[in-house]
């Protein structure tokens, strides 16, 4: 018989068995294919879009932002209009249009809602021209005609249930626009969630740039057979002199830019997924090795007879391993289609969170499922390399013998050696990253630590099981009787293979401790910060990072029961040291109350004098690195303004969160060397009631800012249920993929029972002889399980934990200097292990229930 048809006839035998383990293979396979497709989908979506709405060549202010903007002021960067004429006669231009686009706009319905998405995604604003044409078309109404008229893209419409004459309002830095929807337009490309509005040319430039006759690009087609490059040379050399003050970029290169903007989303959210797909693939591994661990040992006989009837180790090596491959094929064959699945699901909630990404544009390359195969069938491979090798040197005598083989002593007494050390070795690591001085060292310390720990206890977990296995048999299962007793030695006897069981759990559930520790010490660390620092009663800022438009500041400074009200502008600047070194900062401009409304500690000088005329202060970290101190004068060129002189006043300490680094100057220092255009508007305002009034200025404060949905009032109490939201729903995503490790765990132990059922098939014939029942039969390996589910809990809990805590002390270098050990999670975590040990446990106790008495213990 060869080598291949006894592996598909035992694959096909125990296929059942396999199922399991083929659907370890399947999640993790799954995860890595859905995250490469959805990655390639987006990227295809974003492409169609920068194909569709890219001229050949554009030209921009040389000031303008990435996404034409001046975030500072809230108002893009402007060219005047006769530049359209002049590039459109430039020997190669078949067109040239100009355009007006805006992104620091809100708009709001009749009900004044906010139309805008909140994922993410912008709200635009633009002028309508024939170069809209290539990307929309009008699906309803007309274009706009006028000051009265603006029209919106449908996704919008229809998620806001917007209809031809209704009123939308368009808030700016130069003020509030109402008009009427006259027109719908549909996208030709897939809109990835953006909320767009259209103005007529001369509208949009009043209301969008302050006045008429500018544009904040022009866009330029070629004629037929003129190269992009060669047209951007031409207009460069058109404009002489002048290019010097704008920025000309071809279709390739808005496009790469494009790319650039929302490569670090996709990296982040590639590279989490990517993780999450290993930490699958790491627990599956030990599913893996158990179902073949087991299954070798189960049919020792049989290969003890196959090595007497001629059979070399080599044959009975490649027969378990072809298996194996077989496993793998089938389990990463349904994982490629499952994660094609998975990346429509994916693309399903993205559109709930409100970037919008159509089937139409799904991408498959053909890498995805070349990938997924050979990540799949290696991985399991490897795994069953071990149970492979070990039924390589299985001897013909086996054949003499019951199933399974004595377990080796001196090899037990080399692994628990070598997990002593690595355990040992990665708490040492862990303690030094505890004690680090800097951060970057530290997470190279947590980083071995946390790996070292991880494989110290999986190595000396079939140890440490015999211990608390035991411990937990007292507390658990003592109460159960002889049932109980039965249950525990049950689980105690193959510890190697109650610890490889244990472990797949223990991992999801190290990860689970460990962040909750984070989050929790996070939140306890910037709450106590807040309580320290921050005076001001009132917090007024936007969501999305806009800043607040002046009619909006107006609204708040006339609100009653406020004592004060602090601006805080950023400017963008390049600063001079004394020693010459220049370096790109910002300066936190505010009003001097702003001492009042956070209070900061100062090693050297005196924060209120950094509020005098041309003064500053700098932080900590920035005067050590530049050997700045109170007295020196800093140049500093403030972006789109004056290069002036600024004395440093004080040096602020570096040591906590808020603020971390800040530069503080007056207001009236920017207001002074900046033109009244480029004056930035505050990102935030902060303010404080009088006296005794906090709850009717709160109340105030709201209504004044009612007519501007996009701001939010918050006093400290919000603030700090903010803050603890935005870290509970990062955990609860992290949580929600960790799941998928707990899943593949929650097979281990189901498949590790399963096996261990038709191992002990005769023993559970003979003790159901002597009169155990069914219900006790199906309630010793429920205990079973749960004994082994709560050990995998309590090491993956106790390991968690101590890698929290060394996490939180390496945060401590970074001002997060609370820790907080999140007991309520920790303990329904642990009583939850005991459910997800009764689950598991449900499809083996009724299948060993059913065993027929007299063919089990006929059973061999």
């Amino acid at each position: 018989m060869t080598v291949l048809k006894t592996s598909l006839r035992n694959f096909f035998a125990h296929k059942g068995r396999m199922a399991l383990s083929a659907v370890a293979v399947l999640l993790s396979v799954a995860f890595v294919s859905g995250t490469l497709v959805f990655t390639d989908t987006m990227n295809t979506t974003f492409d169609k879009l920068f194909a569709s709405t890219a001229s050949d060549v554009t030209v921009s202010p040389k000031g303008a932002a990435g996404n034409d903007e001046t975030p500072q002021s809230g108002r893009p960067e402007a060219l005047p209009a006769s530049l359209v004429e002049r590039v459109r006669k430039v020997e190669g231009v078949k067109d040239a249009q100009g355009s007006v686009t805006s992104l620091s706009v809100t708009v709001v319905d009749a009900r004044n809602e906010n139309v805008g998405p909140t994922g993410g995604a912008p709200t635009i604003a633009v002028n309508w021209s024939p170069y809209e044409l290539r990307s929309v078309e009008l699906a309803s109404g007309h274009e706009p005609r006028g000051p009265t008229d603006v029209v919106v893209d449908a996704g919008t419409a229809e998620k806001h249930h917007l209809r031809i004459g209704d009123t939308l309002r368009t808030i700016a830095v130069t003020g509030d626009h109402t008009a009427k929807i006259s027109g719908i337009v549909e996208f030709k490309v897939t809109n990835p969630g953006a909320t767009v509005v259209y103005f007529d040319t001369a509208t949009a430039q009043r209301e969008l740039l302050g006045k008429e006759g500018l544009f904040t690009q022009v866009m330029v087609d070629a004629e037929p057979g003129v190269g992009d490059d060669v047209l951007k040379k031409d207009v460069a050399a058109a404009l002489g002199a002048d290019a010097k003050d704008y920025k000309l970029h071809t279709a390739a290169e808005v496009a790469d830019a494009g790319r650039e903007d929302i490569a670090g989303f996709l990296d982040v959210m590639k590279y989490a997924m990517l993780g999450f797909a290993g930490i699958a693939f790491l627990v599956g591994i030990f599913l893996i090795v158990n179902t073949f661990s087991m299954l070798v040992a189960q049919r020792t006989r049989e290969i003890g007879l196959m090595r007497a009837i001629g059979a070399d180790r080599r044959q009975v090596n490649r027969s378990v391993l072809v298996e194996a491959l077989l496993l793998g094929l089938v389990g990463s064959v349904a994982g490629v289609a499952a994660g094609v699945g998975l990346a429509v699901g994916l693309m399903r909630i993205m559109s709930s969170m409100g970037m919008e990404l159509s089937t139409r544009d799904l991408t498959v390359a053909w890498t995805t499922p070349a990938v997924g195969l050979a990540l799949g069938i290696v991985v399991t491979a490897l795994a069953a390399y071990v149970p492979a090798r070990r039924a390589g040197k299985v001897s013909p005598m086996a054949a003499l013998r019951d199933a399974g083989t004595p377990a080796d002593g001196k090899a037990g007494r080399v692994r628990g050696a070598i997990g002593i050390v690595l355990t040992g070795a990665g708490a040492a690591a862990l303690v030094a990253a505890a004690r680090a001085a800097e951060a970057g060292p530290g997470s190279l310390w947590l980083g071995l630590g946390v790996v070292l720990t991880l494989l110290g206890f999986v190595v000396v977990g079939p140890l440490l099981a015999g211990g608390v296995v035991r411990a937990l048999g007292v507390v658990v299962l003592r109460i159960f009787g002889p049932v109980g007793r039965m249950a525990e030695r049950n689980a105690l006897r193959n510890p190697r293979r109650t610890g490889a069981t244990a472990a797949a759990l223990m991992i999801g559930l190290a990860l689970v401790a460990g962040l909750s520790v984070v989050g929790s010490s996070m939140v306890a660390s910037a709450t106590e910060e807040l309580d320290r620092s921050v005076g001001a009663d009132f917090i007024v800022r936007s969501g999305t990072g806009q800043p607040i438009v002046p009619q909006a500041q107006a609204a708040l400074e006339r609100t009653p029961g406020l004592d004060h009200v602090t601006e805080y502008k950023w400017v963008d600047a390049r600063i001079t040291d004394p020693r010459g070194k220049t370096t790109k900062a910002g300066l936190a401009a505010t009003d001097p109350t702003y001492l009042k409304d956070l209070r900061r500690e100062t090693t050297a000088g005196t924060l209120a004098d950094a509020y005098g005329k041309d003064a500053m202060s700098v932080g900590s970290d920035y005067a050590a690195e530049h050997g700045v101190k109170v007295g020196d004068v800093l140049t500093v060129a403030l972006t789109g303004g004056d290069t002036v002189k600024l004395k440093v006043a004080a040096i602020t300490a570096d040591t906590g969160q808020v603020d971390k680094g800040a530069m503080y100057t007056d207001v009236s220092t920017v207001v002074r060397h900046l033109p009244a255009e480029r004056v930035p508007n505050s990102l935030l305002v902060l303010a404080s009631a009088k006296d005794g009034r906090e709850t009717a200025a709160y109340e105030a404060l709201k209504d004044a800012l009612a007519p501007y949905p996009q701001y939010k009032v918050s006093n400290q109490a919000d603030y700090k249920e903010e803050l603890q939201n935005q870290v509970g729903q990062l955990l609860d995503i992290v949580y929600g993929l960790l799941a998928l490790a707990i899943v593949v765990a929650v097979l281990g132990v189901v498949n590790t029972l399963a096996l261990s059922v038709v191992e002990r098939t005769r023993e559970i014939g003979l003790m159901r002889a002597i009169g155990l029942s069914r219900r006790q039969l199906r309630r010793m390996i429920r205990l079973e399980s749960v004994v082994i589910a709560l050990f995998g809990a309590l090491l993956g809990l106790g390991l968690g934990m101590g890698w929290g805590t060394a996490a939180q002390k390496l945060l401590a270098l970074e001002g997060l200097g609370v820790l907080e050990i999140p007991w309520p999670t920790i303990v329904t975590v642990f009583v939850g292990s005991a459910f997800v040990g009764l689950f598991a446990a449900l499809v083996p106790a009724f299948r060993a229930g059913r065993m027929n008495v007299l063919g089990a213990i006929a059973s061999e």
